[in-house]
């Protein structure tokens, strides 16, 4: 399922509620290119980033849509969403962007185990 020496980020919050999102995607990106294995986990809120209809934050906030659809170009492929929290916000598959993978809750822990180093955003 996991590269054993792959980092694993965790994404908790929404696209314009705070930094955190933005930061999170930033530490991803700037450790795939530096040759890094990255995986991106999205729980909670931070499954919005990855709506394909996003609304606009504040005047002169970047939208993170087009952070996520670059993802790709930095090898960055795997994109989990927890299944129980997808349905806990009313979401669909349908309503994500291409490339998103389900996990079942009861895998995370397994999923954590498998990544020699996790960040949490």
């Amino acid at each position: 399922m996991a590269v054993p020496n792959a980092l694993l980020v965790i994404i908790r919050h929404a696209p314009h509620s705070s930094n955190w999102l933005r930061e999170g995607l930033d530490a991803a990106l700037v450790a795939a290119a530096f040759g890094q294995p990255v995986h991106l986990l999205f729980m909670g809120q931070g499954i919005m980033a990855l709506l394909k209809e996003q609304g606009s934050g504040a005047p002169g906030q970047k939208a993170t849509l087009p952070t996520i659809d670059m993802l790709e170009m930095y090898d960055i492929e795997q994109l989990w969403v927890s299944e129980g929290e997808l349905k806990s916000m009313q979401l669909s598959t349908g309503s994500l962007v291409e490339g998103v993978t389900l996990i079942a809750d009861q895998e995370i822990p397994g999923l954590m185990q498998q990544h020699a180093t996790i960040l949490n955003f």
